[in-house]
């Protein structure tokens, strides 16, 4: 009797069994043929949560955010063909932000590639450096279950970054029943069916590297700053605020350092770095000490590149390089709070930059009058919802996340903050929104832009299988207006290769989704249906729209009254 479809689910079993083992909480699937011994074995495998859609791309994105809400690996099987390729600007986003994906991607046998085979590429190595390859041969009795097992583990133990792992299956694929013996075959595995731990169990790796008392006496004599880069929620940055007050040097935080809108932070240095007063007070610093990288402040990147530092000191987590213009520095490898609680003594110059207190509470108030009571529009929507949510926010690249890191409020009570901006495409954020959401189902909301919703339009369909609250704040302002920020030519250029007008609004896709939809155009409008969206049981559409000029003209002009004032 031929075996080779039960050998195939076996297989699949075994692999999702093991990444179970190993930490995977959720399994994300689209449909296909090729990948039906790991569909099965998904099926039945009671450990994971499933999640299927018809996009791979967005199915991939998805998975993104569960990983990255539920701080674990998360499996992703698709079927051969392009079906892979369509993971791809999940996969580089992933391994740029360490994140752990999992690729179980279901592939033909050898002897199928480059002859002509129905939907048959080349899919070992199809991500080139963004993916650690696991190539598996065809399932062969002749090949240990334990072989397979310590392969997984190996693979998948310790690791930050995605993982493929290519299953090749011969034909049949659909077994004539679920329930072969492979008795003798399985025998060699001893306790590892009859317990829940893996087969190879890797102590986890930890590299601590901290400065030793005298390091840290000799870096902190002098007049500092700390700034705060891109952070997860988990990682205790509320600890950096506990440093700041014993260091006596000022927080200088980006968007996405989970800080932004903290009372005790100097949230407003984009802004600030416009004003002549804070930039020669900040030109004092002598020492930096950076926690992540990533910033989003090219205003804050450039006084990072140009100051004379003394000392520069960044905290990562991983050992990476994250500094584009290459200034020398001393980078430690320790967990936020492990180098926050070292027995750091108080800086000679503390207190040192107190006046940026003021200025960053005078721009506080410039926000407040000039965009929250100010004309409708994209930042007074973004600021709204700042000061609204509490749960989880998400923010869409180009122009959204740019204005929450200009103008966010300062509040008492702050949303955990998640973005995209590894390689910061626009492609698969609805996506990650809901995969952020659907973890937990914690009130979530993403701002996000009109050509990025166009990229993922598809997404609406994962969105409308959502029952927590799950708002999705369009910001339409007809095209890719963040060109308005930058030096293109002339307008005409501008307006035909760059902001690419389109005319279209959401409405019609919502109902097409089944998706509760409002459209506003006033402040009061919005705060209203929000606060509804945010207390509703499933997914909401609310459709800002604006002028293509209006953000643009708005930055522009708060931008010279900071530099005259």
């Amino acid at each position: 009797m031929d075996k080779t479809a039960e050998l195939n689910l076996l297989w699949g079993s075994i692999l999702l069994e093991e990444l179970a083992r190993l930490g995977v909480q959720h399994v994300c699937m689209a449909p296909g043929s090729r990948s039906t011994p790991l569909t099965l074995a998904a099926a039945k495998q009671t450990k994971l949560k499933q999640h299927l859609h018809f996009d791979e791309r967005g199915l991939a994105f998805m998975a993104l955010g569960l990983a990255k809400a539920s701080r674990a690996p998360v499996a992703i099987i698709t079927t051969s063909g392009t079906a892979v390729a369509n993971l791809y600007p999940a996969i580089v986003e992933a391994w740029l932000t360490h994140v752990p994906l999992i690729v179980l991607s279901g592939d033909r046998p050898p002897e199928l590639l480059d002859c002509g085979a129905n939907q048959a590429i080349v899919q070992p190595a199809i991500f080139g450096h963004y993916a650690q390859q696991v190539n598996l041969p065809t399932p062969d009795l002749q090949i240990r279950p334990e072989a397979l097992l310590t392969t997984i583990d190996n693979a998948i133990a310790n690791q930050t970054q995605p993982v493929h792992i290519n299953c090749m299956y011969r034909e049949p694929l659909y077994p004539g029943t679920m329930s072969a013996d492979f008795t003798h075959y399985l025998s060699t595995l001893g306790n590892w069916q009859h317990t829940s731990q893996p087969f190879s169990q890797y102590a986890k790796a930890q590299l601590h590297s901290t400065p030793s008392s005298d390091a840290l006496a000799r870096f902190v004599h002098g007049k500092g700053v700390i700034v705060v880069g891109t952070l997860a929620p988990h990682e205790q940055p509320e600890l950096i605020i506990e440093l700041a007050h014993k260091l006596g040097w000022p927080i200088l935080t980006d968007a996405q350092s989970q800080l932004r809108q903290h009372g005790a932070a100097i949230g407003n240095i984009d802004q600030l770095l416009l004003q002549p007063k804070a930039k020669s007070l900040l030109q004092q610093a002598e020492k930096v000490l950076m926690f992540g990288g990533r910033l989003l402040s090219k205003r804050l990147i450039n006084y990072l590149a140009e100051q004379k530092w003394k000392s520069y000191w960044q905290v990562l987590p991983h050992q990476q390089r994250l500094d584009p213009s290459h200034t020398p520095k001393q980078i430690w490898l320790c967990p936020v709070n492990v180098f926050s609680q070292l027995a750091w003594p108080r800086s000679s110059q503390a207190n040192w930059a107190v006046q940026l207190i003021e200025l960053n509470q005078r721009l506080d108030s410039l926000f407040a009058q000039q965009i929250d009571q100010g004309e409708f529009g994209e930042a007074q929507v973004v600021r709204a919802i700042a000061m609204q949510t509490d749960k989880q926010l998400f923010i869409g690249n180009s122009l959204p996340v740019r204005l929450y890191d200009m103008f966010a409020p300062t509040t008492a009570t702050m949303a955990s903050i998640y973005t995209n901006r590894g390689a910061s495409g626009i492609d698969g954020l609805l996506a990650t929104a809901c995969g952020i959401a659907a973890h937990k189902k914690q009130p979530t909301t993403l701002i996000i832009g009109d050509l990025s919703q166009l990229h993922d339009l598809n997404s609406f369909a994962i969105a409308a299988n959502h029952n927590g609250p799950l708002v999705i704040v369009i910001l339409n302002n007809d095209g890719g207006n963040i060109f308005n920020l930058l030096p293109v030519p002339d307008e005409k250029l501008r307006s035909e290769y760059y902001r690419l007008a389109h005319g279209l609004e959401f409405g019609y896709a919502a109902a097409m989704f089944g998706l509760a939809y409002n459209q506003v155009d006033d402040i009061n409008a919005f705060n209203e249906v929000y606060q509804e969206a945010i207390n509703h049981q499933g997914t909401s559409v609310i459709e800002v729209n604006v002028a293509q000029d209006q953000a643009s003209s708005q930055i522009a002009q708060i931008a010279a009254w900071i530099k005259q004032s």
